[in-house]
């Protein structure tokens, strides 16, 4: 049974409080996500469902990540998946156990079994490696597994469509719609005074800067400002992605968006640093978001 839900960018903004509380982090992927989640576990709570299978570790285990297109060997790509492996307790597993406990709501992670994990670990990592020049995209392998031709599990274009970050799948107005209502909370003076007033893990944006705010008026103690995760960060990456495509230094932003040249739908030429639109030769390609709502498929 297919359902949809539709919620407005305002809706998620006004969760935002509820959604950094529950899931005690201002790490500006894990609240962009996790706004999503906390509300869509809302409804399916609502629905009288209590337990929910959700995909967390598939990207980790099998390289999904569109930074993962810059991975320039498999024993490279191996390394980061098991770094990425190790470090979700702290981001993807944190959203999905907190943004549904949130509503009493279950949610088991198939792929993160112990001996699927082992299994899949111990696979040659050149099967994982994206290789357009053999047709093969993000976690080719694990789609290659559901490709039946005979009784298809998933359409065609669904099955093979390019990755995108949950935050960015939900719509894209709502990460744009998120920067807009910083921009208009978070003034200059107050990003250029940053650096003192939160020395640790200083926001380098607006909208970090607001996810920051609202949770030291929960967690003020600074053993809990301690326990969040910072760094560079591109396309959910780890800093990593800076080592293996420099051009993308000049763009950290978690959002997938910022993969230049691997998302088919980046971010605007105007709107990106000097220093990626010297290094980028033509202007990619956008999808116009006309709707004010965002969508969430399940």
């Amino acid at each position: 049974m297919h359902h949809e839900f539709t919620f407005t960018v305002q809706d998620g903004i006004d969760a935002i409080e509820d959604v950094i509380y529950h899931t005690e982090t201002y790490d500006v992927t894990t609240i962009r996500a996790s706004t999503p989640m906390f509300l869509m576990s809302r409804k399916i709570k609502s629905l009288g469902v209590k337990m929910v299978i959700s995909g967390e570790g598939s990207d980790e285990i099998f390289g999904g990540y569109l930074y993962f297109h810059k991975a320039p060997n498999k024993e490279e790509l191996h390394r980061e998946t098991c770094q990425k492996i190790k470090a979700l307790h702290q981001y993807d597993c944190l959203r999905a156990n907190k943004a549904t406990s949130a509503w009493g709501l279950e949610a088991r992670v198939p792929f993160l079994d112990k001996e699927f994990i082992n299994e899949a670990m111990s696979i040659d990592p050149e099967w994982k490696m994206i290789r357009p020049d053999l047709g093969r995209i993000e976690k080719w392998m694990l789609r290659k597994a559901f490709d039946d031709e005979e009784q298809p599990f998933l359409p065609k274009h669904i099955l093979y469509r390019q990755k995108e970050q949950f935050s960015d799948g939900v719509g894209y107005s709502w990460i744009d719609g998120l920067k807009a209502h910083a921009e208009s909370n978070v003034t200059d003076k107050m990003m250029s005074n940053a650096k003192f007033i939160y020395p640790h893990n200083t926001p380098t944006t607006k909208e970090a800067y607001c996810y920051r705010m609202i949770f030291e008026r929960f967690f003020p103690q600074n053993s809990a400002i301690l326990t969040v995760p910072g760094g560079p960060s591109v396309a959910c990456s780890t800093a990593k992605a800076v080592e293996w495509d420099a051009q993308w230094s000049g763009n950290l932003d978690p959002s997938g968006r910022a993969a230049l040249g691997v998302h088919l739908s980046a971010y605007e030429q105007e709107h990106l640093p000097a220093t990626i639109m010297a290094g980028t030769s033509k202007k990619p390609r956008m999808i116009e978001v006309a709707a004010p709502g965002v969508a969430i498929e399940s």
